[in-house]
């Protein structure tokens, strides 16, 4: 089994009907889908993860005709939106994907620049075909290419979000890399947050990773 993390972005819309107009709104900032399915009528549900003003995210869903219903809470981290809506060009295609293909998505599917990263596990073959299929209308970057270890994933989910966060971050910015390429100020700039911050939480992934691992 393999796990590979993309990114992808539509070069023509958005997966969200409302996503265009929700980037250009500086009271908002997408963070993640938490959950996606289509449904037998062809319609889709999704859970994002958002942050900024709870009244301009229901103003954006109630002025969109491709919104059927939706439900809008406010949680620890800001905001928890879960909408039924008509899907896409873009959005219909990765169901598309996920339908014809045999692979697992690994949620949550981050946003991030002019699209989102995903990650997806699944047989090599499998993966390369599902690759090889995304649609002209979507760049694709590869960003990761792995075995896909279930024990190392389990160990991962032992941990909060933010220290997913900042342990991803971490990772793709090269800390773990021998030689290390990157330090705790290149993480920490790369987050916004102070190089103690990230020392801490690296501290407690890592304690925590190994205790488990030891047992």
């Amino acid at each position: 089994m393999r796990y590979v993390k993309v990114s992808l972005m539509p070069t023509d819309g958005d997966i969200d009907p409302v996503g265009e107009e929700i980037e250009a709104d500086p009271s908002l900032t997408r963070e993640s889908i938490l959950h996606f399915n289509r449904l037998n009528d062809g319609t889709a549900v999704l859970l994002t993860q958002l942050r900024g003003s709870r009244e301009r995210l229901e103003e954006i869903f109630e002025n969109c005709d491709e919104i059927l219903s939706y439900n809008v809470s406010s949680v620890r981290d800001g905001l928890q939106a879960y909408v039924h809506t008509e899907p896409t060009e873009a959005g219909a295609a990765l169901f598309d994907l996920t339908e014809e293909h045999e692979f697992v998505v690994d949620t949550p599917i981050e946003y991030g620049g002019d699209g989102f990263r995903v990650a997806i596990i699944g047989k090599e073959e499998t993966v390369r075909r599902a690759i090889d299929d995304v649609p002209d209308s979507i760049r694709l970057e590869l960003e990761q290419l792995s075995d896909y270890d279930p024990e190392l994933r389990e160990l991962s989910s032992l941990l909060t979000d933010r220290q997913q966060e900042i342990l991803n971050t971490a990772s793709d910015l090269g800390y773990y890399e021998v030689p290390r390429r990157a330090t705790h100020q290149d993480i920490a700039d790369e987050l916004d947050v102070s190089t103690t911050t990230v020392g801490e939480h690296l501290r407690k992934i890592e304690a925590r990773m190994l205790s488990e691992i030891a047992h």
